[in-house]
């Protein structure tokens, strides 16, 4: 992995929130574990095709899950709902260099949330009803919604490391 490209993406973070107006969200991970990561996607039309305009998300994991969210956010911008779905871990991750074994489920992670996302689009047809708890909110609250209590979760916010 690209330590360098690591700290670049968690410097410049892009698209990190929630998206109130989506049309689609899918959310992949456990409670249980803390991993998860959450994407949020906005289409609109280009010359008469279906386009991925934005994507946002949010994630309780390592570093290198928020850095992979990132960078995938960024990479699916511009494309249909088909190349997205054909996009794999590795291409999602692919700036940050190889990924190290242990990292490899961090990759797989946002790859399930972005599939998730655009597998609940075509089911509930520009996801107009997300009030089931796994897909709406935070993930903050799907958190609490699992029951889980206070403390079990900490998020930090680091400030950006500045490269010498």
């Amino acid at each position: 992995m690209n330590e360098e490209a690591l700290q670049q993406a968690l410097a410049d973070t892009q698209n990190l929130g929630e998206m109130p107006d989506a049309d689609a969200v899918g959310t992949v991970g456990s409670p249980d574990c803390g991993d998860m990561v959450r994407m949020w996607i906005k289409y609109r039309d280009k010359d008469g095709r279906k386009v991925i305009d934005k994507a946002s998300f949010q994630s309780f994991g390592c570093q290198t899950a928020i850095a992979v969210a990132s960078i995938a956010t960024e990479l699916i911008r511009g494309k249909t709902k088909e190349e997205a779905l054909a996009m794999q871990a590795d291409d999602l991750s692919r700036p940050l260099g190889a990924l190290p074994p242990m990292k490899i489920h961090c990759g797989q992670m946002v790859e399930g949330a972005l599939k998730a996302a655009l597998e609940a689009e075509s089911m509930e047809q520009g996801a107009k009803s997300l009030e089931a708890p796994s897909q709406a909110g935070t993930l903050a609250d799907a958190l609490s919604a699992a029951g889980k209590t206070a403390g079990k979760v900490k998020i930090i916010m680091q400030p950006p490391t500045t490269a010498n």
